[in-house]
């Protein structure tokens, strides 16, 4: 397993990275590289730009608010998010943005964990719909990566949404990545205090999850590692920890996409839902929400259309993949994860209390995790037996 991470550093992957594997109370953790091409060694408590795997964070403050009566997940979002009522659908995704038909009911709580709410990432180039312009024009998150530097508030960012037409009927497609920013804004009404207090009141203080956040302070600051993109067959800095998007509270903090972490930070995290919803004998979730948490709720088309993204054989359960068959890096049906788009994964076979996380600095070429990822992911299997 090490030799692999070696070697894929070696390469030029990234300068650096943190894997986990744990199974059951054992832990083996690999440290390699460094924290930027020319920075310090990399340490066991880097914090890295965790990115997409925001998103079962993001659930888990949901259904807690489902627990606490002041959600529901056949609830039409309407009662706390007004700006969202009266939907109008696009008639067709390359036809005018004002071409539409009313929406046939409205988005429901379960829409926006399952990503079937209407609103999602257009995996087509810039122009191809006339609605992108519209997107562009409004200078909004939700349609691409998560970026702190966007001036805007929740409820700022929710009255700009607003103001496009759903791309399909609620509850009819599987689209990427803007629902879980929705559920942001709709956790912090609902909690009546912020987002990212409520994270911290109810999940990460309980965990004991230190250094996850929105941003990171002074006081930690030379542990966030710097993030490189692929460029030209190299690598170059796309954001510099102490000057960066990170180093300082965002405007707007991103359901679908702004946390970062630790690899044993999110290690307690994922424990907490392999344990049906208890850490330390404290009950933080019910089984119940874990179980829908973890089941897929996409129909075969849904599943289909959603490919590019979540592969082939995964489905979708709250706010994270869930293999409807063996995942491309051998894991069986069952197994749940997630990525972010930044450089990390994380995957867990509950049937054997497997974990992987693997925690690099350098962005994905594209939609889908590279080589790297899926050979620890085979290797931890391997050594797990």
């Amino acid at each position: 397993m090490e030799a692999h991470l070696e070697e894929a550093l070696e390469a030029g992957h990234a300068p650096g990275l943190v894997g986990l594997l744990a199974q059951g109370k054992d832990v083996r953790t690999i440290v390699l590289g460094r924290m930027a091409v020319d920075g310090p060694p990399m340490q066991r408590d880097s914090i890295f730009r965790i990115a997409s795997m925001t998103k079962p964070v993001t659930t888990v403050a949901t259904m807690m608010l489902v627990a606490d009566g002041k959600l529901k997940l056949d609830e039409p979002v309407d009662r706390l998010l007004p700006e969202l009522v009266d939907r109008k659908v696009l008639r067709s995704l390359d036809g005018p943005v004002d071409d539409t038909v009313p929406a046939r009911r409205a988005i429901t709580v379960e829409d926006l964990l399952t990503f079937r709410a209407g609103y999602g990432l257009l995996l087509v180039p810039p122009g191809t719909y006339p609605v992108q312009k519209d997107i562009a024009r409004l200078g909004i998150v939700g349609f691409g990566p998560p970026d702190p530097h966007m001036p805007y508030d929740g409820d700022e960012w929710l009255k700009r949404l607003a103001t496009l037409p759903l791309f399909a009927q609620p509850g009819e497609r599987w689209l990427y990545t803007t629902a879980s920013n929705i559920l942001g804004v709709l956790i912090a009404r609902a909690a009546g205090e912020s987002f990212g207090d409520f994270l911290q009141e109810r999940i990460f203080r309980p965990l004991g999850m230190k250094d996850t956040a929105f941003h990171v302070p002074q006081a930690k600051i030379e542990r966030l590692v710097t993030a490189y993109r692929p460029k030209d067959g190299s690598l170059e800095v796309w954001d510099e920890p102490a000057t960066g998007g990170w180093s300082k509270p965002p405007a707007f903090e991103q359901g679908d996409g702004g946390l970062v972490s630790t690899a044993d930070d999110y290690l307690a995290f994922v424990r907490m839902l392999l344990a049906a919803g208890e850490h330390e004998g404290r009950r933080l979730l019910s089984a119940e929400a874990v179980a829908a948490m973890t089941r897929d709720h996409l129909t075969r088309t849904q599943r289909k259309d959603g490919e590019i993204i979540l592969q082939e054989g995964q489905g979708w359960g709250y706010g994270m993949s869930v293999a409807v068959d063996k995942t491309p890096g051998g894991g069986p049906a069952g197994t749940i994860g997630w990525s972010g788009g930044f450089g990390t994964k994380w995957q867990s076979d509950p049937a054997r209390q497997l974990t992987t996380i693997l925690l690099t600095q350098r962005m994905f070429d594209g939609p889908k995790p590279v080589t790297i990822f899926n050979r620890f992911e085979q290797d931890a299997r391997r050594i797990a037996g």
